[in-house]
């Protein structure tokens, strides 16, 4: 009788370390792809980095063309690549601080773009055609590497978040990219 109850308490140990064994190994798992995922993204955005000195370059050939929006580019360039992630710190506040730095250059480029289209010349540009179509790709891939990212971390916090594993790992939820405040504005189109 007596090993029976070390048999049966043998077997309850067993199946929880297994059970705890399964939710750490599944949580890393979890937690590797959000980092492999924050990886994409982060490849994303540095090809744009890599695009704009070109295309700046490319624009600073007309001579008339308005400095301080290729100034603001410039800047807001140097900004965004000051910015880094530690894969492991990847809270709220850390991807809304990155995303800041990354929207200020996605404005910059915007404006960049309105600015080209009085030239007539530049837009005709081979090179520039070439460097604003590599560009838009780009942003796409940018939005697609996010959004799998934003995936990830679902997941990840979802995970984390429910019973038991809250209380047996303790893990902080990662950090979502969110819309712009001025997302929900409609844009002033003006003829």
């Amino acid at each position: 009788m007596k090993y029976k109850n070390w048999f049966i308490f043998g077997g309850i140990v067993l199946v929880l370390v297994l059970i705890y064994v399964s939710k750490f190994n599944k949580v890393i798992k979890l937690e590797q792809d959000v980092k492999a995922k924050w990886a994409m993204v982060e490849s994303a955005y540095q090809r744009r980095l890599d695009l704009i000195p070109n295309l700046v370059n490319t624009v600073k050939g007309y001579a008339d063309f308005e400095q301080e929006t290729l100034t603001q580019v410039i800047e807001a360039r140097a900004k965004a690549t000051s910015v880094n992630i530690n894969p492991e710190n990847l809270d709220a506040a850390s991807v809304q601080n990155f995303q800041q730095t990354q929207d200020a250059l996605s404005g910059a480029l915007s404006r960049l773009m309105v600015v080209v289209e009085k030239y007539p010349d530049l837009k005709a540009n081979q090179n520039f055609l070439d460097l604003q179509a590599q560009l838009e790709g780009t942003e796409n891939r940018i939005k697609v590497e996010r959004d799998r990212y934003t995936e990830s971390v679902q997941k990840y916090n979802s995970f984390v978040a429910y019973f038991p594993q809250n209380v047996l790992f303790n893990k902080e939820q990662k950090g979502y990219f969110t819309a712009d405040e001025k997302a929900s504005e409609a844009p002033a189109v003006a003829f």
